[in-house]
């Protein structure tokens, strides 16, 4: 019997998507944060058409991830939240739409 060792592969691309990206709330808002742009709270609710607890969820698992910096002020007496991606959060946000672009392109680019 021979030694059949299977040829190396790269692994997956699915092994490169980042669970952090993984609920539609917290993909749409990266995606909306985009390159250098910083949100107010209500803005993104508006733009992600999202309930305030469901985008404050999404912000906070961001912000412990350290993709998603916020910082408040005050505009008269009411405070506002403003969001912005972090360099990290940018970085992986680009990698994981990479890790999505090569897969569709493995299945020879075909979207039904």
């Amino acid at each position: 019997m021979g030694d059949h060792a299977e040829p190396e592969r790269d692994p997956h691309p699915r092994t490169r998507l980042d669970d952090s990206f993984s609920t539609p709330v917290r993909f749409s808002l990266m995606a909306a944060l985009g390159d250098s742009i910083e949100l107010d709270f209500a803005t993104l609710a508006a733009i992600l058409q999202a309930g305030d607890s469901v985008l404050s969820k999404a912000i906070a698992h961001l912000q412990d991830s350290g993709y998603v910096a916020t910082r408040k002020v005050h505009a008269g007496s009411r405070p506002r939240t403003w969001v912005r991606a972090t360099t990290e959060g940018a970085d992986a946000f680009a990698g994981h739409l990479r890790a999505l672009r090569e897969i569709v392109e493995l299945s020879g680019g075909r979207m039904p």
